[in-house]
């Protein structure tokens, strides 16, 4: 199929170094909490991950952000599924949003590093049972039998936890990434769009550089 004539006029807004603070992360809380309050927009936090894996080939996949804070980005996973052991091996992964109604994206270059466990542990347990339990039941990327497997696990451990306390597995916590560059990107008429590009100085100053789309 032949998508060349496949075209798209960006003329919703503007992002200009005027509108830029010097800590990109007050920018990243205006852009998200607008994509958050839009109705167009139905999961704000969802977020591409990119990672090189053990095989040599990166990978990208959503996740949902879970916090932010003027130290990075944080969401959960599975350490031992296939994300979770690339990052381990290599820490330097991408985070990007793209929310396409407000003709925006972010992209985030970072260092991720595991969150404390009583962070994991908090997190685990605001989580509704059932999402709790999936995180025991799945070995995540891991090849299985059948969807019938999932099922008949999650139905054992429902009997087993049935009145307790679910405890975390070891093997399941946060990723906080540090960010080392922020781009926002803001569509813009003619394909001429607004790229402006923080970068962490090695005085922990952010310089701020606009591309060329």
């Amino acid at each position: 199929m032949d998508l060349s004539n496949y075209r798209k006029t960006y003329d919703k807004r503007v992002l200009l170094e005027s509108d830029a603070p010097e800590n990109p992360m007050q920018l990243f809380q205006t852009w998200f909490y607008e994509a958050d309050e839009s109705d167009s927009v139905d999961e704000a936090n969802a977020m591409s991950v990119s990672t090189i894996g053990l095989d040599g080939f990166p990978k990208t996949r959503v996740v949902l952000l879970k916090q932010y804070t003027y130290e990075g980005f944080i969401f959960y996973t599975n350490y031992e599924s296939e994300k979770g052991k690339a990052i381990l091996a290599n820490p330097h992964l991408c985070l990007s949003f793209f929310w396409p109604s407000l003709e925006r994206q972010i992209i985030i270059k970072g260092i991720a590093e595991k969150v404390p466990e009583n962070t994991s542990d908090g997190y685990f347990e605001s989580r509704p049972l059932g999402s709790r339990l999936g995180a025991i039941v799945s070995p995540q990327s891991e090849v299985i039998p059948s969807r019938e497997y999932l099922e008949e696990r999650l139905h054992q451990l429902e009997k087993e936890y049935e009145g307790k306390e679910v405890p975390r597995p070891a093997y399941w916590g946060g990723f906080l990434v540090r960010p080392q560059s922020i781009e926002f990107w803001q569509g813009r008429p003619n394909r001429l769009h607004d790229r402006l590009r923080y970068t962490l100085t090695k005085d922990y100053d952010w310089k701020l550089e606009r591309l060329a789309p």
